[in-house]
């Protein structure tokens, strides 16, 4: 999952730019051109330790390898110098955008200058180039700074943004859900009191009466409990402990235990940060069939499958109970709502082999 995480997260014109600057000191030996002043042996070892550090290189400023940036930058200062082949300047380029990603625009824009100053100071004197060429060549490479540096910063406020638009969602999903918890237990515990207070009154003139208030109200209360502790895990948060996509539905799976349910879930294919309506919809619906599950369907245990395909995630939950005797209740017709606003569909019903299942096939 790490593997796929780093690359959900990379950018894909860096990833294009950077194979394509590896691939051509390797045609230029192939074809028998020059390669440069320092030979093909040290330049073959400068590109074998700049793609394993590629291979490994984060983009998100939360990893716990941002190091691995600075080390990427002092590869591919090397490869610049040992090269000659024409590209050492777009793979800067994709060294500093990596450092700004990680370490943001400030660090971006100050080894930028730093690094046009330093051509411009020693290119004439280590490699015989006159002043007027070495400022030709600064001027080139400062404009694809300035193009990298703008570039990563309108990612950077993208994720910012989609960030904000997702704490947004769950903020107003937690708040409507605690209306919602509100009422219900509100509801439960008004019941009870009345019971109590009735059994209070009967218990002399009838006590056969009275205790059937008290039977009642302790149900009531046994039915409460189990809606608390329902809602509790309804209301835990999409970013569980800093965890999202499947992290996150593994780890309300994982809520589940102890139930009388067993769990088990399943990721197939690359995992991809999901749009965050996406990811609500794919979360309530977890909730909902476990939820089901255990409550109506008398399953013994559940199955749920998070799919990811060329251009959509499948998610299916599907259970071994004894299926549903009647249409879905409102909480599925309200999930289909949900998967129909964001471009999807979800589909809900009795599997052949028995059981109940509910299947969604969202936009990614």
């Amino acid at each position: 999952m790490n593997g796929s995480t780093v690359d959900a997260v990379r950018p894909l014109l860096f990833s294009v730019v950077f194979w394509v600057v590896v691939a051509v000191p390797v045609v230029r030996y192939a074809t028998g051109a020059e390669l440069g002043w320092a030979g093909p042996i040290p330049q073959a070892i400068a590109l074998a330790v700049l793609v394993a550090v590629w291979l490994v290189l984060p983009w998100d400023p939360g990893s716990s390898r941002r190091f691995v940036g600075p080390v990427f930058f002092g590869v591919c200062i090397a490869v610049t110098v040992l090269g000659g082949y024409g590209t050492e300047g777009p793979l800067l380029v994709v060294a500093l955008a990596n450092l700004v990603f990680l370490f943001g625009l400030r660090v971006g824009a100050v080894l930028s200058a730093a690094l046009l100053i330093t051509m411009l100071v020693t290119a004439p004197t280590l490699a015989g180039a006159t002043w007027a060429s070495s400022l030709s060549q600064a001027i080139s490479l400062g404009t694809m700074f300035a193009c990298m540096l703008g570039l990563a910063s309108a990612v950077n406020e993208a994720r910012a943004s989609r960030q904000r638009v997702r704490e947004l969602t769950v903020a107003e999903e937690r708040a409507r859900m605690a209306r919602d918890l509100h009422d219900s237990t509100g509801h439960h515990l008004t019941v009870i009191k009345v019971g109590l207070e009735n059994a209070e009154r009967f218990r002399d003139r009838d006590p056969e009466r009275a205790w059937a208030e008290v039977r009642q109200a302790k149900e009531l209360t046994v039915e409460a409990l189990t809606e608390a502790r329902r809602w509790v895990r309804a209301l835990r948060p999409l970013a569980l402990d800093g965890r999202l996509g499947g992290a996150a539905l593994a780890e309300l799976a994982r809520s589940f235990d102890g139930t009388g349910i067993t769990v088990r879930f399943v990721v197939e294919g690359a995992e991809r940060p999901l749009d965050p309506d996406v990811e609500l919809v794919l979360y309530r619906m977890l909730q909902e069939g476990l939820t089901n599950a255990l409550r109506h369907a008398n399953a013994d245990s559940a199955t749920a499958t998070l799919s990811f395909e060329e251009g959509r995630v499948v998610f299916e939950v599907r259970d071994d109970g004894h299926g549903a005797e009647a249409s879905p209740g409102f909480g599925l017709s309200t999930l289909a709502e949900r998967a129909r606003a964001v471009g999807g569909t979800l589909v809900a019903g009795n599997s052949a082999g028995g059981g109940f299942s509910v299947r969604a096939e969202l936009p990614a």
